[in-house]
Formats: structure tokens, sequence, C-alpha cells
């Protein structure tokens, strides 16, 4: 047995050309401390966060701004299309309204008979189902946006100047006007709108002579 030899701690034992601070243990780190790289890369994810955040609202506005611009487009292409299509059914019914006058001329003489009445309707059908619209009647007051006056006389009997006959209908397409009405028209005669007056004061004279000739027959009025 060896014998210890008072005095002497054991030691753990050291390398060769370790130096003294190399054998005491490290001291732990303390807890709740956070490394200084930790703090740094927690700043540059927060940064590269709000890069992406920021790209992100960049995209969506310009997706919101190119989505409303194709509404806008789409709108556009819708209206001129039905403005196209609402100019080609104008300009073809434009065309087919001399046959609707002979038909009506036709109708008008009694000489709409048979097959050829079975065509006529048909071709009113048709021209009716593309929103082709007459208009004009006698006794309506003259309007010079959807009349075209061809003749033109002098009436006691009207107090405006009026439509006294239809010489060809008028058309339309919605509010769109393709051929005005063309009318007689018939004025007011001149001087009988002052006439009238004359004639009221003429009634209103008789009227008071009437009443003071019943005055004087019942011996005047009577006094309070």
């Amino acid at each position: 047995m060896t014998e210890e030899t008072p005095g002497f701690e054991e030691k753990p034992d050291v390398p060769s050309g370790a130096t003294p601070d190399d054998a005491e243990p490290k001291a732990a780190p303390k807890e709740g401390a956070a490394p200084a790289g930790d703090a740094n890369a927690d700043a540059g994810l927060v940064a590269q966060l709000d890069q992406v955040r920021t790209a992100l609202n960049e995209r969506t506005a310009d997706l919101q701004r190119l989505q409303a611009e194709y509404q806008n487009y789409r709108r556009r292409v819708e209206r001129d299309r039905a403005t196209v299509k609402e100019v080609a059914i104008a300009n073809l019914l434009t065309e087919l309204l001399p046959v609707l006058d002979d038909i009506g001329r036709a109708r008008e003489h009694g000489e709409l008979v048979g097959g050829f009445k079975s065509v006529a309707e048909s071709t009113e059908t048709v021209a009716a189902k593309l929103g082709l619209q007459q208009f004009g009647k006698e006794g309506e007051p003259f309007d010079p946006t959807i009349h075209e006056a061809l003749m033109h006389s002098y009436a006691p009997d009207v107090t405006e100047t009026t439509c006294v006959a239809i010489l060809q209908p008028g058309y339309r397409i919605g509010e769109r006007t393709i051929r005005p009405a063309r009318v007689a028209v018939a004025e007011p005669q001149p001087g009988a709108q002052a006439a009238k007056p004359e004639k009221a004061g003429k009634a209103e004279g008789a009227e008071e002579k009437s009443e003071a000739a019943d005055d004087k027959e019942n011996g005047g009025p009577e006094e309070g």
C-alpha cells in the first residue's frame, strides 16, 4: 500500500503544454442572457419580414389596379359592342322603311290581301322584334325634334301648332329616331286670340247694361 503524503490534494492530470487555466472548469453561462449573435439574427429576420410585407403590399396594389383596368376594359367593350349592334340594326331597318311605307299604303287602299298580306304582316312582326316603333298621330302637338312639317295652314279650332295630318309615319329604335314623322301642321288663326278678349269685353258690357236696366225696372237699388 502506498501512503499518501498529507497536505497534498490530487489534481487532475493536465496535458503537457496546457496552462493552468485550462485545467479549471469553465463557468456555465448565466440563464436568461441572450447571446449577441442571436439578437443580430432576430433583427435580420425582422428586416427581411418587413421587406416581404412591403413587396406583398406592392404586388397586391398592382393586382388590384390590373383588375380595375380589366373591369373598365370589359365594360367599354360591352358598351361598344351594344352600340355597333344598335347601329347595324338601325341601318338595316332604315333600308326597310320604304317597304313598310308600301305596306301601309296598300293597307289604306284595301290591297293588303292574300299571300301578300301574310308576307307584309311577317315583315312588320320581324321589324317590331328588332325594336322598330312607329309614331305620329293626328291631333298631337307639333314637336320639331320628331316631326317634319311638309304642309302648313291656319285653323281656328287649334290653340297651338298641331299635327292635323300624318303624311308619312315616323320610326324610332328605343330613344333614337331613325326617321321623323312627316306631317301637315296647322297654327291658330291670326287675330283669333285678339278677337276673343274683345268679344269677352263686349259680353261684359252687355251684362252691365242688362243689370242697369233691371235696376231701373225695379226702381233702382234698395237703400239701406
